[in-house]
């Protein structure tokens, strides 16, 4: 835990040069700010990145006076967290006046208000995202129950709306539906809140709308190869991208690195990495470089913009699919990276996400090029959120589903070519 740091109490200097204390009064909700402060710097940084000092600057107050507020670091982790999904049940309620009513109408209410509630705590809603996996076992079955329960909340309003879909139709709709609505937590384009709550609101609803391909018409997808075990280099990072996986990167050390790659001691990763941070940096450009090799050879052999994206968003799916470390790690360890590798990472990925949006804008001329940028988000974002709820060994999200999913998003409906 944290060690509490006094500070010094505040002087002001009168007429006469002489020194004069300062009594600074509590705030009444001192304890809700040190709530969205806390959770939009474990969002923005990460859990591990975070001290309880780092809150206390945030907040020009000392870290003695947090501590009379919460206990630990994880003690206000845990309540930021859980806060923020027992937020999601409560989104997902339906009132009493809309029961009865037809289930176009509850889901309507249903998107609208976790659209809301959304962007009323974009800047902490990261949190949830990326962070929960820190979270003790006993608070993330809590967590994993209420997330259930949102989930089956449009899950059941599906079997109302859409009798004819089978259960793992509904299953992956709903996920999609609700990963639509969540990805605004992961940039920060700027979009007018009506515009953005119409622009979500109707991804959503074309998500639910559409036909998912059947289980049988997806075509084996190539996994990943194996690497051979002299191929060092490649076989190490491939060993920490699993662990940063499994483990998250702050809970990884060289010498679990080293072990898994069948080093004979730590120091054998330095003569290849220098650090573990570069590591992770180097795992990052390879997942930047696999999005950015593909884009211009699909522009250059394409017909037009529906073509170009629709080869992008295929090979995008097929190369997460083969890796699925990779993908995740790329949207949930960005905080970790050292910064003088995050500018230039972060730089790609913009530059990315405008190259699809540019395509998303040719097809689609009546977005501005900002509400392009946040559907190419969602998009992408898609292919994470629903690795988690339905992971490698779930075979109800295939690639197939996943690519006509991106498509109705990008493009407004199934890709014409």
């Amino acid at each position: 835990m944290d060690a509490p740091k006094r500070r010094a109490p505040r002087q002001t200097k009168t007429e006469d040069g002489t020194a004069q204390r300062v009594v600074r009064r509590r705030p009444r909700d001192r304890r809700a700010q040190i709530a969205a402060a806390s959770a939009e710097a474990f969002g923005l940084s990460g859990y591990h990145g975070v001290s309880m000092e780092d809150i206390a600057s945030r907040l020009d107050i000392s870290s003695t006076a947090l501590y009379r507020h919460y206990p630990s670091k994880y003690a206000l982790f845990r309540e930021e967290t859980l806060r923020l999904s027992t937020l999601g049940v409560e989104t997902v309620r339906i009132p009493d006046e809309l029961a009865g009513t037809p289930p176009e109408r509850r889901l309507d209410y249903v998107i609208d208000t976790m659209i809301a509630q959304c962007l009323a705590n974009r800047r902490s809603a990261a949190l949830l995202r990326w962070q929960s996996r820190y979270l003790e076992p006993e608070d993330n079955r809590v967590l994993s129950g209420q997330l259930i329960r949102v989930h089956t909340v449009v899950r059941d309003l599906l079997v109302e709306l859409r009798p004819e879909l089978r259960g793992d139709e509904r299953a992956v709709l709903a996920a999609a539906a609700l990963s639509v609505v969540g990805s605004v937590s992961d940039h920060h384009v700027s979009v007018p809140a009506r515009a953005l709550t119409t622009l979500l609101r109707s991804a959503g609803h074309a998500v639910i709308g559409m036909d998912l391909p059947g289980l049988d018409a997806e075509a084996e997808t190539p996994g990943a190869t194996e690497i051979p075990l002299t191929f060092k280099h490649e076989l190490l990072l491939k060993r920490a991208i699993e662990l940063f996986h499994e483990h998250g990167y702050p809970q990884v050390s060289v010498e679990d690195i080293a072990h898994a790659a069948g080093l004979p001691a730590s120091s054998a990763v330095y003569r290849f990495y220098r650090s573990k941070g570069d590591i992770l940096a180097a795992a990052f450009r390879r997942a930047a470089e696999r999005v950015s090799a593909a884009i211009g050879p699909a522009i250059a052999a394409s017909d037009g913009p529906e073509q170009a994206l629709t080869t992008l968003i295929e090979l995008y799916v097929r190369g997460s699919f083969a890796e699925r470390a990779l993908t995740f790690v790329y949207y949930a360890e960005i905080s970790n990276v050292p910064p003088e590798d995050r500018t230039v990472l972060r730089n790609i990925q913009r530059l990315n996400v405008e190259e699809w949006a540019k395509l998303v804008g040719g097809i689609r001329p009546e977005l501005s090029a900002a509400e392009a940028r946040v559907l190419v988000h969602a998009a992408l974002a898609l292919v994470v959120d629903l690795g988690r709820w339905h992971g490698a060994d779930n075979p109800i999200c295939t690639p197939a589903r996943v690519i006509r999913l991106m498509q109705v998003i990008l493009i407004g409906r199934p890709a014409a070519v």
